[in-house]
């Protein structure tokens, strides 16, 4: 795919008003997921679940483009027209992408770190992909932080991945979603959650230099700054949008066309709100919207929970959370819309 090929797809993933479902959960997550509502992990049940979320009425006023897995891009229809998933979500002018990195391991020598898996194998992959219909593609690195975590060693492992991971993704033709996040799990201060973001932005961008990266055809997924999720002093709204702009301006280049919010375990209210009020202060270079998994399906799934009857409940809770954060896009999101009725089609 030529250049301004790729280019027109990071536009339509940053449409106005739009943003990207992250339906890529690994077999363990969902399962997870699945287990707490008494559903069986089979891959029936798990196409049932992922045909529901792409055949919501109306999904693409709000969402751009949607994240897949290994399984869920090969799969098909179970009703109706038998076409692939991602076929289904190109017919409706969503653009299918597929998260490629085979999760974490522990990073040698540095116990309590991650290195992100899955670059053996890739270039070939990536030509499967693109031919089973994706037109991006995601790798996430995590970074936790701790006492004397995390170093510098495993930043600038899980940097050079992603470069990498890129790289071969423009190669193939593919738009490449690059997320390094740091995780909310632990007792650190926002400031210390801003500090360790920059380091790891600052990394991330002098491999993807190096790698020869078109950052002009990539996207960046990352957190917002944020209190640990047991410190005993959580940030209002207002340091939240301060710090995650401050660090964004420091670290990540005006070249980048647009950063995408990953929800990392925030509540649904709670992680809406906080994007509207980071893009409504707005006034920067780059197009900010979201990349939301549990964020968005959160509702609809616990609506849902595995039974057709429940499907058309499901997708309304979905379209709400949707419509929630395409407006939060344009710092147009209130308070009162959580008990405003979806209006996704019937």
């Amino acid at each position: 795919m030529t250049a301004p090929a790729l280019e027109s797809t990071v536009q339509s993933l940053l449409a106005s008003g739009k943003g990207i479902l992250a339906a890529d959960e690994s077999f363990p997550t969902i399962e997870k997921r699945f287990k707490a509502l008494n559903i069986s992990s089979t891959e029936e049940n798990r196409g049932a679940y992922r045909e529901m979320l792409v055949t919501t009425p109306g999904l693409s006023e709000f969402i751009s483009g949607v994240i897949l897995f290994d399984e869920t891009v090969r799969q098909r229809m179970s009703h109706g027209i038998p076409i692939t998933i991602p076929e289904a979500l190109a017919q409706q002018e969503i653009i299918p992408g597929i998260k490629v990195d085979k999760g974490t391991a522990s990073l040698a020598n540095f116990p309590g770190e991650k290195i992100t898996q899955g670059l053996d194998g890739l270039r070939e992959r990536l030509a499967g992909y693109r031919e089973l219909g994706a037109r991006f593609t995601k790798w996430r690195a995590v970074i936790t932080i701790g006492e004397d975590a995390p170093t510098g060693a495993c930043i600038k492992a899980n940097a050079n991945a992603l470069a990498l991971f890129a790289a071969l993704s423009q190669e193939a033709g593919l738009v490449p979603i690059v997320e390094p996040e740091i995780l909310m799990n632990g007792s650190h201060t926002i400031a210390r959650c801003e500090e360790v973001t920059n380091a790891a932005l600052e990394s991330v961008f002098a491999a993807l230099f190096e790698q020869h990266v078109a950052l002009e055809l990539m996207l960046l997924k990352t957190g917002m700054i944020l209190s640990g999720a047991e410190c005993p002093q959580q940030a209002e709204l207002g340091e939240v949008t301060e710090a995650t702009l401050r660090c964004f301006r420091r670290s990540v280049p005006a070249a980048v066309p647009g950063i995408v919010f990953l929800s990392g375990g925030q509540g649904d209210e709670v992680a809406t709100q906080r994007l509207n009020a980071i893009c409504r202060a707005g006034d920067v270079p780059w197009r900010l919207s979201f990349s939301f998994g549990r964020a968005l399906q959160s509702p609809a799934l616990k609506i849902w929970k595995g039974s057709p009857d429940n499907v058309e409940a499901a997708q309304a809770a979905l379209h709400h959370r949707a419509q929630c954060n395409g407006l939060a896009t344009q710092g147009k999101y209130s308070v009162e819309m959580e008990n405003a009725k979806s209006t996704v089609a019937q």
